[in-house]
């Protein structure tokens, strides 16, 4: 079920809720303000059953604080997408636009501001005092408050440096739009990749061809004079996928001077040395066991790299058993000599019902010295914690997952992160979960402490 404009290797598309690419404008104007509902008492998380039922966790893993979608974001199509965090704060994407939760005690989230921003996805990274939003589906124009339309798609930049009341600075027009983007900090300029899938022939926002990515320049101290600054073809051998052209996600890793493409049909590992202009240093594919090349995911000392397979697009049930183990998991690829040799799978190993859509996605490093442990989301395969130090062997080490939705549909964990001692799910129906894994193994990890984390920008620890 992809939508004419190829948007389908994701779930909205799977949804087919967007729409026709259509031609659009550059930012004019002065900027609309966002709408800001405040919510200085707003619920503290609890571990009460959902509307799921009540949620089933390996021995090693607690359900800290469960906080359900709220007004205006607890709509049919108000799904929560993406995390990023920064000191106390978490920001979660929201179809609806994106919602500010104060952590400073992870047990009792309260959500401090809710920005009224409708696009899809609303992806959200956080750095400084901005926060930059991927829109992947055409709108009326820039502005918040702009409505549907076919005139404009891209990023929007906000200044959150008052968490009651962010406000609306600029955007910059794309492309295809943004499905995901990744920030490249260098100084005093913020770059950001912007990664989108098209063409769509008979489109003026999304026009044939669409070999490349995009790069965004930010500077932080004029965000509104944010532009595009280049658009490399990192694809010299392209192998066309069967859904779309350009790239779903890139992580980049600057202290490594690397970052890893997920491009739909291929992975690409990229030299940004100067991250205006990335070289291909290894491209990649595999029709044998990926459809759709969703995201990658750096080791702490970049010796590897996962890959994940999206398998149906996030809108099927390929974690049963009928579904080979190979398919919609995680390929981890040991970097040796600046070459990627594939060494294993991983998946799931908890079979999944008929009714539940499930796939590998969004997920993190747990950050403990010396070892490759992961915790990823797996839509309504619910959250996995795995350690894949042995590359050819990895194993799931602990879960928490909730019963089927309700009624049916799309639902589960978008993505799931580690961040200061404690797991964030962003879970697309049920709201924000946070989990704790008490385990040997992954203990060291609680002495990490990040000042924030925007998981397609790697930083070592």
């Amino acid at each position: 079920m992809i939508s004419a404009k190829l948007r389908g290797a994701v779930l909205c598309t799977v949804l087919l809720l967007t729409s026709a690419c259509a031609s659009g404008q550059q930012p004019a104007g002065a900027p609309a303000p966002a709408t800001t509902t405040q919510q200085t008492s707003a619920p503290a998380g609890t571990t009460a059953a959902s509307p799921s039922g009540e949620v089933m966790t390996s021995d090693n893993v607690k359900h800290v604080a469960h906080v359900p979608r709220t007004a205006p974001f607890n709509g049919e199509g108000d799904f929560n997408t993406d995390l990023a965090f920064q000191g106390d704060y978490a920001y979660v994407g929201n179809f609806g636009g994106f919602s500010i939760y104060d952590i400073s005690d992870p047990a009792k989230p309260a959500i401090v501001s809710q920005v009224a921003c409708p696009a899809q996805q609303n992806d959200v990274t956080i750095h400084g005092d901005l926060l930059v939003l991927s829109i992947d589906e055409p709108r009326g124009g820039p502005e918040c408050d702009s409505g549907e339309g076919q005139e404009w798609e891209g990023l929007r930049i906000f200044d959150v440096s008052d968490k009651k009341s962010p406000k609306y600075v600029s955007a910059v027009q794309t492309d295809c739009g943004s499905h995901t983007h990744t920030m490249v900090p260098a100084g005093e300029t913020l770059y950001v990749y912007v990664s989108s899938p098209g063409p769509e022939p008979e489109s003026k926002t999304c026009p044939p061809p669409h070999e490349l990515i995009q790069i965004v320049e930010i500077p932080t101290k004029s965000p509104q004079s944010a532009k595009i600054v280049a658009k490399p073809d990192i694809f010299p051998e392209r192998h066309h996928s069967e859904f779309a052209s350009g790239c779903h996600d890139i992580t980049a890793y600057p202290e490594k001077k690397l970052a890893a493409a997920a491009c739909f049909g291929d992975g690409v590992l990229l030299d940004i040395s100067d991250p205006v202009k990335p070289k291909v240093l290894q491209q990649i594919t595999d029709t044998e066991n990926f459809q759709i090349w969703h995201s990658a995911t750096f080791n702490n000392d970049a010796t590897k790299v996962l890959f994940s397979d999206e398998l149906g697009g996030g809108g099927q049930a390929t974690c049963d058993g009928n579904t080979p183990v190979t398919k919609g998991a995680d390929a981890v690829y040991d970097l040796v000599n600046n070459k990627l040799e594939r060494r294993g799978y991983f998946k799931i190993p908890r079979e999944q019902q008929a009714e539940e859509n499930c796939v590998a996605h969004n997920g993190s490093l747990i950050p403990v010295p010396g070892k490759d442990i992961m915790v990823q989301s797996w839509y309504q395969g619910g959250v996995s914690i795995w350690d894949f130090t042995d590359s050819a062997h990895p194993k799931e080490i602990g879960y928490f997952e909730r019963p089927p939705f309700p009624g049916g549909g799309i639902a589960g964990s978008w993505s799931a992160y580690y961040y200061n001692g404690y797991i964030y799910s962003s879970d697309i129906r049920e709201g924000l979960d946070v989990l704790q894994i008490n385990d040997p193994l992954t203990d060291p990890a609680k002495q990490v402490k990040m000042d924030d984390f925007n998981v397609q920008t790697q930083k070592s620890y």
